[in-house]
């Protein structure tokens, strides 16, 4: 069994910066991408940012210009640098890896994300 370990939430006020990492706790074969998606209270869960294994990246229009992804699929590490964090982007954030070797599809616990003054 693989564990995805999050790390790097917490309380910022609006403007500033998070960076979150992730990271797996063994070996995750043929990894096609790696993503971050986020909840709000009473929200769905909602894309935030991914990166495959070719390198190429996407965003959700609305955090495109604030947030960077990078990853290494050597290491099945996945980071989300978070820049100019607006209230709206409170949410527990969780990251997202799937290796197409069996299928595997494995999550973090999640960790909170609160943009406030």
């Amino acid at each position: 069994q693989v564990d995805l370990v999050e790390s790097g939430g917490g309380l910022v006020q609006p403007g500033g910066s998070l960076r979150l990492s992730c990271a797996a706790s063994g070996t995750i074969f043929s990894i096609v991408r790696m993503r971050w998606l986020r909840q709000a209270p009473g929200e769905q869960r909602e894309f935030v940012a991914g990166i495959v294994n070719n390198g190429d990246t996407e965003y959700a229009d609305s955090v495109k210009g604030r947030f960077t992804i990078t990853g290494d699929i050597a290491t099945a590490t996945v980071d989300l640098q978070m820049n100019s964090l607006k209230p709206e982007d409170t949410a527990i954030y969780y990251c997202n890896i799937y290796g197409s070797y069996r299928g595997d599809n494995y999550w973090g616990q999640g960790t909170q994300v609160t943009v406030s003054s």
